[in-house]
């Protein structure tokens, strides 16, 4: 075998490992993004849920316009960052905006159940009771979409610092993926949402 030969065997397969290490660069930046996705789609049904929840406790709490103020407020900046992070799920600092907005959001909801705990009443009512399963059940989808977008964004950065990956990885411009981390831990935990009628 002439040096040439050796020489053009070695760039090939070099050349084919390169290939098969950016595919599979690609294939994890896309299945973090793809994570994402199931985030918007569980966040975007916790953003109706809410708004419902208030018109269904405005009826009985008439004196506590600033804490059903507040919950709109947070919920349609939370909304909003929601959309921009969609457009552009790869980006952290819309990433990071939105992790912020649902800490907030949070905040504001946890601060709407401890006003409910003051209304019999409306823990005893039928919609208000429903809309509370409903939102309790989407807070769970959202932890678990929080935690599939966390792993898939672990594996792609883990997979950009390897060597000889992480040559491909700042040659071709992979950026290190975003986790969806909230601020504080009370925002860590779904929003407790407990209506005992007999309370």
């Amino acid at each position: 075998m002439s040096g040439s030969l050796i020489t053009l065997i070695v760039l090939g397969v070099a050349a084919g490992y390169l290939v098969m290490v950016y595919n599979q660069l690609v294939s994890l930046r896309n299945r973090h993004a793809n994570a994402f996705s199931q985030i918007d789609v569980q966040l975007q049904r916790r953003h109706e849920l809410i708004p419902n929840l208030v018109e269904v406790a405005k009826e009985y709490m008439r004196h506590e316009s600033e804490t059903l103020t507040a919950v709109i407020d947070a919920r349609n900046t939370a909304s909003s960052r929601l959309k921009d992070a969609s457009a552009s799920p790869e980006n952290p600092t819309k990433i990071g905006a939105l992790a912020r907005a649902e800490s907030s959001l949070g905040q504001a909801m946890s601060g709407f159940n401890l006003v409910v705990e003051n209304y019999p009443e409306l823990k005893a009512d039928a919609r208000m009771s429903d809309l509370h399963q409903d939102l309790t059940s989407t807070e769970n989808r959202v932890g678990f979409a929080r935690q599939a977008y966390s792993d898939a964004g672990m594996e792609y950065n883990t997979e950009c610092e390897k060597f000889p990956n992480v040559l491909v990885a700042r040659l071709c411009a992979f950026r290190p993926a975003d986790l969806f981390e909230l601020e504080n831990e009370q925002a860590r935990s779904a929003v407790k949402v407990s209506f005992d009628k007999a309370a």
